[in-house]
């Protein structure tokens, strides 16, 4: 294989995967900060078309490998394949920026959101701009559809594979975690029985100096597993132990941060799976919020940059606001807003960074890697459930009347960035501009 320089690596097929800089990278992160609207769909679509389709800084192959893992861990999916591919260019430092930088700008956007929320409700204009994000996000979905399944779907039993999981997801609403599992365990069969069909023929990695650099670095240990594992669970119960010694153990604060820290470890499936279990109980046993509130706290996760998750910050701010205890209203609730990201988020630098090097080492095992490639057949099923989801929602608000505005833009945004390539950004902020200028026109 020939080097034009240490950061650059040539694939077999000619195409040039470029390693970012740390610098580069860290610009990136921060950019997506701010444009990956979505949900997980639309960030992993926005990831995939940045960084394997238009940067190529890392090969379809390995993006693909590192979803497919983080898709079995609890927790938003797209933060940790972030985390994960961050770590891979750049060791942890890489990992901590790429996974830091991916909620900290909706961090802060959120807090204001939700803080204007509650002090002056519905406001025009901002509801305006989410109007037209809405469409833009739905395009960016149907292409990640689109062009992630044009490479994971190499046969027909990988087609029917992500038929069968968009059918049971969609119309029998299986669990997420069980589709996944079981889409691993055929895979982990078929490529023993059937490697012909099963078999991926992209599994061994193009970026052959990504590979040996991780390699390098990542040397799986009992002793670094340890360690890992003791400085993540003390970061991690750091403001726990802080909150918890200041406000006393039956403060909402705490109690948030508790109930948070266990959401983080049992809900697997990313957002929609956390979302009916943090519903019960944070309306119905704590009764941080109302029914209502936690709806109007999705539209919002739903139409801001960051995780879908990010809905989690909302029901914190909510709590806090609603039960300050002794504290000024606004205190409590920004406090409780910071616990609760923080146990949301903070748990998934521990699992990537624990369980990264040992997917890593096993990158090369066939029968692990068809597992992997079938549960990404099973992903694309899951995401063109997601579209399907949020297109109704988008296209015929309420279930009845059809909005012809969101379908011309979705439509337009979606062929230009399949067919002329536009940029996300472009797209992302013209929607936006768009949905303000119709509905201040009074059309809408």
């Amino acid at each position: 294989m020939n080097k034009a320089s240490p950061q650059v690596a040539v694939a077999e097929s000619g195409h040039q995967i470029s390693h970012p800089t740390f610098r580069e990278a860290f610009r990136f992160w921060l950019k997506l900060g701010f444009v990956s609207f979505g949900g997980p769909s639309g960030q992993i679509a926005m990831m995939h078309a940045e960084l394997v389709e238009k940067k190529r800084w890392i090969d379809n192959s390995r993006f693909l490998h590192a979803l497919n893992f983080c898709m079995l861990l609890p927790g938003p999916e797209a933060q940790q394949l972030a985390i994960y591919i961050g770590w891979l260019w750049h060791k942890t430092r890489g990992g901590i920026v790429a996974g830091a930088l991916f909620v900290i700008p909706s961090i802060f956007i959120l807090w204001a959101l939700s803080y204007i929320y509650v002090a002056y409700g519905h406001v025009l204009s901002i509801a305006a701009i989410f109007y037209g994000l809405k469409p833009a996000v739905l395009a960016i979905v149907a292409a990640a559809v689109i062009r992630i399944g044009s490479k994971a779907l190499k046969n027909a039993v990988m087609w029917a594979i992500a038929m069968v999981a968009f059918i049971a997801i969609y119309f029998f609403h299986a669990p997420f975690p069980l589709i996944v599992v079981s889409a691993g365990v055929i895979g982990l069969f078929g490529g023993k029985f059937l490697p012909q069909v099963f078999g991926d023929e992209t599994a061994d990695p193009i970026d052959v100096d990504l590979a040996n650099k991780a390699t390098d670095f990542a040397k799986p240990s009992l002793l670094r597993a340890l360690k890992i594992s003791a400085i993540w669970l003390v970061i991690w119960a750091l403001p726990l132990t802080l909150t918890g010694v200041f406000l006393g153990t039956q403060h909402t604060i705490f109690r948030e941060g508790i109930f948070f820290s266990k959401a983080a470890v049992v809900t697997f499936g990313g957002a929609y799976a956390v979302l009916p279990y943090v519903s019960q109980l944070a309306v119905e046993h704590y009764q941080w919020l109302r029914a209502d509130q936690m709806l109007d706290g999705l539209g919002l996760a739903e139409t801001t940059p960051g995780p879908l998750i990010m809905v989690l910050q909302f029901v914190g701010f909510l709590g806090g606001w609603n039960h300050p205890g002794n504290l000024p209203p606004l205190l409590a609730a920004t406090l409780g807003a910071l616990v609760t990201t923080w146990t949301t988020f903070v748990p998934c630098f521990l699992w990537v960074f624990l369980g990264a090097p040992y997917i890593e080492k096993l990158r090369g095992a066939k029968q692990l890697t068809a597992a992997l490639s079938t549960v990404t057949a099973a992903v694309v099923g899951v995401i063109l459930n997601l579209a399907v989801w949020f297109g109704v929602h988008v296209m015929f608000p309420g279930g009845a009347n059809v909005d012809w505005f969101a379908i011309v833009v979705c439509a337009i945004a979606f062929l230009g960035m399949l067919r002329w390539k536009w940029n996300i950004i472009p797209v992302i902020l013209g929607s936006g501009l768009l949905g303000l200028i119709y509905t201040l026109s009074g059309f809408r």
